[in-house]
């Protein structure tokens, strides 16, 4: 007993690769673990740092449970092969509970087929799901690599509280044609990092199911991929990774016809106010709206005009093109692929975003942002009128001083983007 409760070294890496060795105690969850590392760090302290278990060799990661035992998921690696933690950001680690039970359980995706049921709006069955404690049963198509063969086949699948069956015969859910295929109580469930590489998915959407007994090698794995359109946090298997998504090759541009405003789900429970009387009243004209947030941005502008008075305007501009350097969000020059791949890791959730400097336009930057599980970019342009350099998405029409002021503003108000910033990524030193 003295024995298996001593502490234990654990090795964790960061995205990086500096990594740092600490001693935890047997029983030590992961959120323990990662409120250690960000006070030995001195990062910003939030909920949605996580320890992330990642299998270099097959290309698997996950990321851990805050209840999980850091030291027992630690035992259950091959000794000598290339398994480690690694600490990053995940600001999609709450986000599926933050989420409304309509959009956990797709209407698509959930059976209604009891008849107790019968003539229950979405709604009212999934609130009756919920009340009694209960999980709806979950349905819908998945490519799946059989177990010694190089193809993928599409099948239906259902998720039931007994386990994960799919269908021999279409969609057809009798019983004579379900066919049992996992116990999820007795699985983890993992992110393929490198689907298409290593495994041949014919798409990006990519996970499986590995068996607790399954030490090392890809014996055991259950390969899944769904379509794109199917990609939903209710997918059968998704394993809290609701975020799994990517988008074709766009060019970075600051107003495109792709990029026009839209609300997203957070924004929708806000509304516009006024405050300029004595009582704030609500703003319901949309027009008047929309010019309330134009005078604002012009407010925001003449305020911080002396934001930076320097004695020359060489001087000035010198400030305003280096100062963002020292920013958090602020990456460098880092690729497209490495861009979409961090915030990816990092969770695609509404608001996710970093700046970087532009590949293709050697004077300007880009924000690049996720919005409905999808990375966008946006293009920013330095320019200069009677001396003063301003820093524009828009062609002009908003100017920020510098880029530190363009990401203040966005946070606060959404100006052209589909939605505001909400988090920015950020990588760690160990």
């Amino acid at each position: 007993p003295g024995a298996a409760s001593a502490p234990q070294v654990i090795k964790v890496f960061s995205e990086d690769g500096t990594c740092r060795s600490m001693e935890v105690t047997a029983g030590a969850p992961a959120r323990h673990v990662c409120e250690m590392l960000v006070q030995k760090t001195h990062a910003l302290h939030d909920d949605s740092w996580s320890l992330v278990e990642l299998h270099q060799h097959l290309g698997l990661e996950r990321c851990l449970e805050d209840h999980e035992s850091v030291v027992e998921v630690q035992a259950t690696w091959p000794i000598g092969g290339d398994s480690r933690f690694v600490f990053r950001k995940n600001f999609a680690k709450y986000e599926l509970f933050k989420s409304s039970p309509q959009s956990l359980f797709p209407e698509v995706m959930v059976s209604s087929c009891l008849d107790a049921n019968k003539g229950m709006s979405h709604s009212e069955l999934i609130q009756n799901f919920l009340n009694s404690g209960s999980c709806p049963e979950i349905q819908g198509f998945l490519h799946l690599k059989e177990v010694g063969r190089k193809v993928w086949k599409r099948f239906y699948f259902s998720l039931r509280r007994s386990g994960l069956y799919y269908s021999t015969k279409g969609t057809s859910k009798d019983p004579r044609h379900l066919q049992y295929f996992a116990d999820l109580n007795e699985s983890n469930v993992y992110f393929l990092t490198h689907g298409k590489k290593h495994y041949g998915t014919p798409t990006d959407f990519s996970f499986c199911i590995k068996p607790y007994k399954a030490r090392s090698g890809t014996k055991g794995l259950k390969l899944f991929c769904s379509d794109p359109a199917a990609a939903s946090p209710g997918q059968p298997g998704a394993g809290g990774r609701p975020e799994l998504s990517t988008e074709p090759s766009l060019p970075e541009s600051g107003h495109d016809s792709c990029f026009l405003p839209q609300r997203s789900m957070s924004d929708n429970t806000l509304v516009a106010m006024d405050f300029s009387g004595c009582t704030g009243r609500v703003i319901e004209n949309p027009n008047e709206a929309l010019t309330v947030a134009l005078e604002e941005a012009y407010s925001w502008r003449k305020k911080t005009s002396h934001r930076y008075s320097l004695p020359t305007p060489g001087q000035g501009s010198l400030l305003s093109t280096t100062i963002h350097r020292t920013q958090p969000w602020f990456h460098g020059r880092i690729s497209r692929e490495d861009t979409q791949r961090l915030i990816i890791q990092q969770g695609l959730v509404d608001g996710v975003f970093l700046v970087r400097e532009s590949q293709r336009n050697p004077k300007g930057y880009v924000l690049s942002l996720c919005h409905q599980q999808k990375v966008k970019h946006y293009l920013i342009l330095p320019s200069e009128e009677e001396g003063q350099l301003y820093f524009t998405m828009d062609d002009g029409q908003t100017r920020f001083a510098d880029l530190i002021q363009l990401v203040e503003f966005h946070q606060i108000n959404r100006g052209i983007l589909p939605c505001k910033l909400r988090h920015y990524c950020t990588c760690v030193a160990l």
